[in-house]
């Protein structure tokens, strides 16, 4: 089975255009990455790689391997699985999940696995952008993330929720109720611009035409929240799925204007259209549906966000 082996890093390897980067992702050496590649070039009697530098990147021979090896590592996988089974979930799979997606996912996940002893499931966390790169190229089954607008041929979306963008500010903060006046008359603190909800505020910010104080950028919101708890600033944020921030004394949530249109993001699970574990991953999706719905429905009566004007 060595074979497989050095297909699976041959995958790793063709994503991450260095033996280096590869050999982190599989647990391996550098050297034992670039022995692997030599040895299956031997084995399929071709060279694979234009290897120049530190870099290796695929020749025509193996970008035109890669698709099939693809297809290849995908039967093995089915043909683990077990056969004649009752409705019970076996096999091995890989699922990750932005930050706020991650408690929910890994709720599912335990509870599979409790029911399902054959389960494997590897559960991981990340940027949206990374995340999708890692399902285009095989390396993830699935991943919860933001939607985003160009999508793969090879991968398949379900969107699971949205979550509308409001303005977070302490009841404090400068502005009143007014959303533009709040975001102008105070300290601005900007989540990710490199990524997908980053960018989405961004373009918010431009359809409503405020100029705003930037202050600092992180990628992490529930740390912008607090730190609006903390009058540091106001934030333009994505109200996530079960959150209590309308609860808070110490902070206040306003609507943005009705006129600008559609401003949620919406959530969902992206995985490539043809794998072996389809029966899993469906399993995981449908549950945290139902887990998000649960989420928004309690959060619901709670929800008494200001509108702006």
């Amino acid at each position: 089975m060595s074979t497989l082996r050095f297909m699976r890093t041959f995958l790793a390897v063709a994503h991450h255009g260095t033996f280096a980067e590869a050999a982190e992702q599989v647990a391996l050496t550098q050297a034992a990455v670039s022995f692997q590649m030599r040895s299956l070039e031997a084995e399929l009697g071709r060279e694979l790689f234009d290897r120049s530098g530190r870099l290796a990147i695929l020749n025509a021979a193996g970008r035109e391997l890669l698709p099939e090896i693809k297809q290849l590592l995908d039967l093995y996988e089915r043909l683990r699985l077990p056969r004649h089974t009752s409705d019970a979930l076996a096999g091995a799979v890989s699922v990750g999940a932005i930050v706020s997606c991650m408690g929910t996912l890994s709720k599912v996940v335990t509870r599979m696995k409790r029911e399902h002893p054959g389960l494997d499931v590897r559960v991981l966390s990340g940027k949206a952008s990374e995340l999708a790169s890692k399902v285009e190229a095989g390396e993830l089954d699935a991943a919860l993330i933001v939607e985003a607008g160009r999508k793969m041929a090879s991968t398949r979306w379900t969107p699971l929720y949205e979550e509308p963008l409001v303005v977070v500010a302490h009841p404090a903060a400068a502005g009143g109720e007014d959303v533009r006046e709040v975001l102008r008359a105070n300290p601005f603190l900007r989540f990710d611009r490199t990524q997908r909800t980053g960018l989405q505020i961004d373009r918010v910010l431009r359809r409503l035409g405020v100029a705003v104080s930037e202050f600092l950028e992180l990628n992490a919101i529930e740390t912008l929240v607090e730190l609006v708890r903390q009058e540091t600033g106001v934030a333009l944020l994505p109200l996530l799925n079960g959150a209590n921030w309308q609860e808070s004394r110490d902070l206040r949530v306003l609507a943005l204007p009705d006129d600008l249109g559609p401003t949620a993001r919406a959530i969902g699970m992206l995985e490539r259209r043809e794998h072996a574990r389809q029966d899993i991953t469906a399993a995981i999706c449908q549950q945290c549906q139902q887990r998000f719905a649960v989420r928004r429905a309690a959060a619901r009566p709670a929800a008494r966000a200001d509108s702006g004007r």
